[in-house]
């Protein structure tokens, strides 16, 4: 046996889907196959001084032949009857391979074809039913939040990180390439610039600047003096210059700072609309940005930076998923029930949000359908045939018993109706 084989028993055995009473079935079936074969013993010998018992003989005879019929072939499916090798007998034994590869196909023909997981999707709401999980309150749906949480932290924490993480950064890495982020950015830019978005940014540049000059006067004043001439060193003329070319960028970012139509600051937001204008239309702007695109993936460090964030967002993830409450309580619980009640009331959001998620879930169909489909065959192959059969009749018991004890009752009704036939 291969350690494949070693390695799934543990898994299979700790698997119990014994149904309650199938045992107890079982018997009853039995008894009642032991108690036709009674009472058709007891009926041949008493017949002759009772012809009435005539008929309670052809139940039993008849009872005894559906309940033996019936033992046979429920018998038969997992095991040889009576250690015969009786031709096809021991059904699952046998063709266990062929059920796990026809099991497979099922799966793959039913529920694995993108056009028949897109179909399904079409009827799942993705983004409502995350918007409607985020806004249950903490002291709600604590079993699903729990079991939730659990299974996305077990995954997690069960998938190889590093093999992972690199298919999250080649991923992202190889989806910022396919993209063309200048007309992006470029958008992005003129519609913070039509609602006003950009004033808040502007003016902290302007006080940065304001910063950076107080930080960096006597560095100012270092330079005017050494390009100053020696006549206007000897007149003392160049602190004097100095001090004017401080005090009027001070006085320019004061005025920036105060009055929005400043012309500087007009400019500045002219020249602000003509690169978000550029960015969208202009062939040389948007090679540009591609190049220093290309120019940032490439750089090391910005993978490092990818790298962090991914390890940051997996224990994030993680250490949130492991206490559930924690994470939608406070700052966090607010903006995340926020974030529910957008998805839940905002149709565009929950379509966009469903539509990548059904395009998700069929490219995955597409592109790892095979392999799931393969690992299924492959896994049910390397069980062990007898732990798989006590496992299967174990789970269909009460049923199995069920299609005796019908067998025994609807034979003996057969055998006695056509016992009174032929008797009138």
């Amino acid at each position: 046996m291969d350690a494949t084989t070693s390695q799934t028993r543990p898994a299979i055995a700790r698997f119990n889907p014994v149904q309650p009473g199938a045992a107890g079935m079982k018997m009853a079936a039995t008894g009642l196959l032991v108690l036709m074969a009674a009472i058709f013993a007891i009926t041949r010998v008493y017949e002759h001084q009772y012809p009435w018992l005539s008929f309670v003989k052809a139940f039993a005879e008849a009872a005894m032949v559906g309940g033996l019929a019936d033992w046979f072939a429920v018998t038969a499916l997992f095991r040889h009857p009576l250690g015969l090798p009786i031709p096809h007998t021991a059904i699952i034994p046998r063709n266990k391979d062929r059920i796990g590869e026809t099991l497979a196909s099922f799966i793959r023909d039913n529920f694995l074809i993108p056009s028949v997981v897109a179909r399904r999707m079409q009827n799942i709401d993705v983004a409502g039913a995350t918007g409607r999980f985020l806004q249950t309150p903490a002291g709600e749906g604590t079993r699903i939040r729990a079991g939730a949480s659990r299974l996305i932290a077990d995954i997690f924490e069960s998938l190889d990180d590093e093999r992972l993480g690199g298919i999250v950064k080649g991923a992202v890495s190889s989806r910022i390439r396919k993209m063309e982020v200048s007309p992006l950015l470029g958008h992005a830019l003129a519609s913070a610039i039509n609602e006003d978005r950009h004033v808040p940014m502007l003016e902290a540049g302007i006080r940065w600047t304001a910063r950076a000059l107080e930080a960096n006067e006597p560095l100012i004043r270092e330079m005017v003096h050494k390009k100053a001439n020696w006549a206007l060193k000897l007149a003392g003329l160049d602190a004097k210059l100095a001090d004017a070319i401080i005090d009027g960028l001070r006085k320019l970012t004061v005025e920036m700072s105060t009055d929005p139509a400043h012309p500087v600051r007009v400019k500045i937001e002219e020249a602000l609309a003509q690169l978000a204008n550029d960015l969208q239309t202009r062939p040389e702007t948007r090679e540009r940005v591609e190049a220093i695109k290309e120019q940032l993936l490439d750089n090391k460090s910005v993978g490092l930076w990818i790298d962090t964030l991914w390890q940051k967002g997996r224990e994030t993830i993680i250490r949130a998923a492991r206490n559930p409450d924690a994470a939608f309580a406070g700052k966090l619980g607010e903006v995340l029930k926020s974030m529910g009640t957008t998805l839940e009331s905002d149709p565009r959001i929950r379509a966009a949000i469903n539509q990548f998620a059904r395009r998700a879930v069929v490219g995955m169909s597409a592109s790892y359908g095979g392999s799931m489909v393969k690992l299924v065959s492959e896994t049910i192959r390397s069980w062990d045939a007898r732990t798989v059969t006590a496992r299967l009749e174990a789970a269909v018991g009460r049923d199995l018993q069920y299609i005796r004890i019908n067998g025994t009752l609807v034979g003996g009704l057969v055998g006695l109706v056509l016992h009174a036939l032929d008797s009138l």
